[in-house]
C-alpha cells in the first residue's frame, strides 16, 4: 500500500487515494498513517536489501544475466555475501531477475550412408576421472540476417571444459567440425599427448568423413561415436549446445552477421571456462576443476 501510494501520490494526492480506496483506522491505511510510515526510520532488513540489490544486479549483469536462484546463491557466498537461499530468491523477484530455460535443440546432423564400424566407448556414461581422457563433439546452428550460421564444439568431460569450437557458413567437415578438433588439439598441447584420449561424437557425416578420422588417428586420439539418431548417446554435447542458445543466441532473434556470431561466441566460451559455475561441477568453475587436477601422463585407457 505505501508502494502504491508513493506511484501515484503526484498525481492524484495522499489524502485523495485514501478516501478512494475507503481508508479507515482498521482497514487501508489512512493519510495520518502513511506519514508515520513514511517518518519511520528503515528497518535492518530494508537497509541491508539496499546494499545487496546492487550487488545482485551486478552479478547477474556479468554473467550474461542467465543465473537462476541457486547460482546466484553460490554466486553472492563467493563474492563474501553471507545470504540464504530464500534471502537471495526474494531480491531477485523484487528486481524483477531471472535465470533462463533452455529450448529445443535444432538438428544440424545429417547421417552418412557410408557403413561405420567404430564403437560406443562412452555408452552414455560421461564421466572421465581426470582432464583429456574424454571429449565430446557437436555442432548446432545460429539464424543471421544472411540465413544460417553454424558453431561447433568440443567439449572436455572431466572439467566441462570447451577446448576447441569454431564457427562457420557451412556444416562442411573442413569449414567446421575440423576447424574446432585443429583447435581442441592445439589448445591441448603436451598434456593431451599421452592420455589416452576418447573422441565422442555422432554418427554424422561430418564426423564420420574420411579426413576427419584421418585428424584423429594422426592426433592419437580414439574415436568413439554414438547409435544412428539418439541424441542421448551425446548428451553432454547436446547440453552445451543448449546452454549457448539459452544464455547467448537466444538474447538476439537473429544476429547481423557470422563475424557478430563469432566474436560474441568467443566471450561466451572465456566466461563458460573461466567464471560460469556448473552445477555438475560443484558450482566450481572448468578452470578451477582444470587447476584442482595434476596432469600426470599415462598410458591407461581412459574411463569413461
Amino acid at each position: 500500500m505505501i508502494r502504491f501510494i508513493d506511484e501515484h501520490r503526484d498525481q492524484f494526492g495522499v489524502e485523495a487515494i485514501c478516501r478512494v480506496l475507503s481508508a479507515t483506522e482498521c482497514g487501508f491505511i489512512t493519510s495520518r498513517g502513511y506519514r508515520a510510515a513514511k517518518a519511520r526510520p528503515a528497518s535492518a532488513r530494508a537497509l541491508r536489501d539496499e546494499v545487496l540489490l546492487p550487488e545482485l544486479q551486478r552479478i547477474h549483469a556479468e554473467n550474461y544475466s542467465v543465473y537462476g536462484v541457486r547460482k546466484m546463491h553460490h554466486s553472492m557466498h563467493q563474492e563474501g555475501w553471507d545470504v540464504g537461499h530464500d534471502q537471495v530468491a526474494r531480491l531477485m523477484r523484487a528486481a524483477g531477475l531471472k535465470g533462463v530455460r533452455r529450448g529445443r535443440k535444432p538438428v544440424t546432423t545429417y547421417p552418412t550412408h557410408v557403413p561405420d564400424a567404430r564403437p560406443d566407448l562412452v555408452e552414455r556414461r560421461f564421466t572421465a576421472d581426470r582432464p583429456y581422457r574424454l571429449w565430446v563433439a557437436d555442432m548446432t546452428y545460429v539464424r543471421i540476417l544472411a540465413g544460417f550460421c553454424y558453431v561447433a564444439f568440443i567439449t572436455d568431460v572431466c572439467t566441462r571444459k570447451i577446448v576447441g569450437w569454431a564457427v562457420s557458413s557451412t556444416l562442411h567437415t573442413d569449414g567446421l567440425p575440423l576447424l574446432a578438433l585443429e583447435h581442441a588439439l592445439l589448445t591441448s598441447g603436451a598434456v593431451r599427448s599421452k592420455s589416452g584420449l576418447i573422441h565422442h561424437s555422432d554418427r554424422g557425416a561430418q564426423y564420420v568423413s574420411l579426413t576427419y578420422s584421418d585428424a584423429l588417428i594422426t592426433a592419437g586420439v580414439t574415436a568413439s561415436v554414438g547409435s544412428v539418431g539418439d541424441s542421448y548417446d551425446n548428451a553432454l554435447a547436446e547440453t552445451v549446445n543448449g546452454l549457448l542458445k539459452a544464455e547467448l543466441i537466444h538474447s538476439q532473434r537473429i544476429w547481423e552477421s557470422i563475424q557478430a556470431v563469432e566474436i560474441a561466441t568467443m566471450g561466451w566460451v572465456h566466461w563458460w571456462n573461466t567464471e560460469r559455475l556448473h552445477e555438475a561441477l560443484g558450482y566450481r568453475t572448468p578452470a578451477e576443476v582444470e587447476a584442482s587436477h595434476t596432469h600426470t601422463t599415462t598410458t591407461t585407457p581412459a574411463t569413461v
